[in-house]
């Protein structure tokens, strides 16, 4: 768990990578490197000050050090999620940051009728992965959708690119992970 001091520079560490990109001026994240040299699976998501998704991308497994990942999936988030145009400079100041740091993801080992009462809606994020196709969701997902359990699997699928009751399939691989969550 991090505490405010960290969550406040890991917050900052989000804006200046997308601010830098702005300046084009190299953001030194040396000293963020030494606090934050543990790698952790992140994702970054923008929003407008009305609460509107205007980007989101993470790395769901702990493959780069934390204020790495951090700085990579902020960019991300701003310029290189296809689901929206590049963030502009004049949206920035009205855009608020939000990070999530993930525990590792572990896969729920049940049966397919058990696997409902496998999910803790606001606790629990989903990632479902059948043949070359996967989704993921973050656990506040279904909070802000008022999800109960199926519906969290079922738009889990629709984001893997599954039909919604692909999850019963005895080759289709469901994961949960947790996640720290803070926000500007």
């Amino acid at each position: 768990m991090f505490d405010n001091e960290q969550v406040k520079k890991l917050l900052k560490l989000a804006r200046n990578s997308i601010e830098s990109y702005f300046s084009k001026k190299d953001y030194d994240f040396s000293k963020d490197k030494k606090e934050f040299k543990e790698k952790q699976g992140v994702f970054v998501t923008l929003k407008t000050r009305e609460e509107e998704l205007r980007g989101c991308i993470g790395f769901p497994y702990p493959i780069l050090p934390l204020s790495e990942a951090i700085f990579q999936a902020a960019r991300a988030a701003a310029f290189s999620d296809p689901r929206f145009f590049p963030l502009s400079k004049e949206e920035l100041e009205n855009i608020k940051i939000e990070i999530s740091v993930l525990s590792v993801p572990e896969e729920i080992k049940c049966e397919k009728e058990k696997l409902l009462d496998e999910i803790r809606i606001g606790k629990d994020g989903l990632i479902v992965q059948l043949g070359g196709f996967s989704g993921l969701l973050l656990p506040q997902v279904a909070l802000e959708w008022r999800w109960n359990s199926l519906e969290f699997l079922e738009n889990c699928c629709d984001k893997a690119g599954l039909d919604r009751d692909e999850w019963k399939e005895k080759d289709c691989k469901i994961f949960k992970f947790q996640a720290q969550i803070f926000s500007e």
